[in-house]
């Protein structure tokens, strides 16, 4: 039975809590007394709060009770749906409007997509930064990651061959200015180290000007000032790099086994005796490749059609090394042989080589293309040695205008090779753009031709009219 209900006896409920309005003979007053006469008046809502408090909990509140429930909720169903009915109303909102429902769509497979584009978004992010700031560099300049740029060191020869005899014009200074700023952007790329030689006024010895023999002792002097470094690049400054891309490590020194050779027999211009046959020498020096082990190079040299060339040549830290340097700068040989030595430091050198025998097994020869490529000019008029000469579509590395000073125009052969660096090594978007302007350059011309071709023919007509 409902506690609700009414009581059927005349006196109502025996426990006064459960006694209503309706059991008093229809009075609906609550405030009034019992049936049974007792003095408390007791209403439904004052037993069920005391009940409440006796078992710890707090009493029901209905909806819509006090102030704040009844204006939330007039808020809340002045709102044109509920939370419920969102998905319900969404439905069909773009019907007929294919551009929203096509990014409504591929809003919903992205994000459905979220993580993996989410990942690849974070690698790109990754990328752009590693070559947007300076990270790239120090990686490759690094030795603990990898990059290894701290172990190379390029020597560049700056005011060769003016101010000292003669002044410099401003073709010199313009062929110095570039082969400086490429050898800068080079270096800055792969994280070597830059040492820029000033030629100028430098005297070793107050009773000689031993010009051009100061590479020697520059060479000793880097040394000394990066005591880290392994390899050290010579470069003269006529020398321009055309292939910025390649790096020492991959175009030369990973493949050091495959692209020198210590048997001299291989291009022998000079025609060397090798290997020598005195029977007093220890095997070693008596083998046509010295031990045959990479580790022992300690200076690789290219050779052109006259000899030994110095223009670009690497020497690497040794003892080996010390001592084939202060032997090469010595005075006394220098004072007793530089009368005989046409090509100075060059000759000295390879003398050196002829008559030493301890300096063979540490020297190692390598293709003249692969570090020190001529121009026309130089080495034959026609400039078709495979061996020597310039091959652009061989992309060679580095181009030396040697001897441009006696006949050549130096400045024009540098201008050449720069523009032409450039126009190989452009960037997609910059490909893309000489693509458009050669595109409507070649539509201009083509128009001209057809112009100039109907004038022709008209001017034929017109001349057989007249006969």
């Amino acid at each position: 039975m409902s506690s609700r209900s009414p009581s059927p006896r005349p006196g109502g409920w025996s426990s006064p809590g459960l006694n209503t309005p309706y059991d008093t003979g229809g009075r609906t007053s609550p405030m009034r007394g019992y049936a049974n006469g007792a003095s408390q008046n007791v209403t439904w809502a004052s037993a069920q709060a005391r009940s409440a408090e006796v078992k710890g909990y707090t009493a029901f509140n209905p909806r819509n009770q006090g102030f704040f429930g009844r204006h939330f909720r007039r808020i809340s169903t002045n709102l044109p749906f509920s939370y419920a009915e969102k998905e319900k109303l969404g439905r069909g909102r773009h019907q007929g409007n294919k551009p929203m429902q096509i990014l409504y769509a591929l809003g919903r497979n992205l994000w459905r997509l979220r993580k993996p584009v989410g990942l690849v978004l974070f690698l790109v992010l990754g990328v752009i930064l590693f070559y947007a700031t300076p990270l790239h560099r120090v990686y490759r300049r690094s030795a603990l990651f990898g990059g290894g740029g701290s172990k190379f060191v390029i020597i560049l020869a700056a005011n060769q061959g003016g101010g000292v005899m003669e002044w410099k014009g401003p073709r010199e200074w313009a062929i110095e200015r570039d082969s400086v700023k490429n050898k800068k952007k080079y270096t800055q790329k792969w994280g070597y180290d830059l040492e820029i030689v000033d030629m100028s006024t430098k005297k070793r010895y107050a009773h000689e000007w031993r010009e051009s023999w100061e590479k020697v002792d520059t060479i000793r002097n880097a040394m000394r000032k990066y005591p880290h470094a392994e390899w050290f690049w010579w470069l003269d400054t006529n020398t321009f790099i055309m292939e910025p891309s390649y790096s020492l490590q991959s175009h030369i020194f990973k493949r050091l086994q495959y692209d020198t050779y210590r048997d001299i027999n291989k291009y022998n211009p000079l025609n060397i005796s090798h290997p020598l046959t005195d029977e007093y020498l220890d095997p070693e020096t008596r083998s046509l490749n010295g031990d045959g082990k990479i580790d022992s190079i300690n200076m690789i040299v290219p050779q052109d059609c006259g000899g030994f060339n110095l223009g670009s040549f690497f020497v690497r830290r040794s003892v080996w090394t010390d001592r084939l340097l202060d032997i090469w700068w010595d005075p006394v040989g220098y004072e007793q042989k530089h009368m005989e030595w046409e090509h100075k430091e060059q000759d000295a050198l390879e003398y050196m080589y002829t008559n030493q025998p301890w300096i063979r097994p540490h020297v190692a020869f390598i293709n003249q293309r692969k570090i020190n490529s001529f121009p026309p000019g130089a080495c034959g008029e026609k400039g078709d040695d495979p061996q020597i000469h310039y091959q652009e579509k061989d992309r060679d590395f580095l181009v030396n205008m040697a001897g441009c000073e006696w006949g050549r125009d130096c400045w024009a052969e540098m201008y050449n090779y720069r523009q032409l660096s450039n126009r190989l090594n452009r960037n997609p978007w910059e490909k893309f753009k000489d693509w458009i302007s050669d595109s409507i350059k070649h539509m201009k011309e083509s128009k001209k031709k057809g112009k100039k071709d109907e004038k022709g023919k008209k001017d034929e007509k017109a001349k057989k009219g007249n006969h």
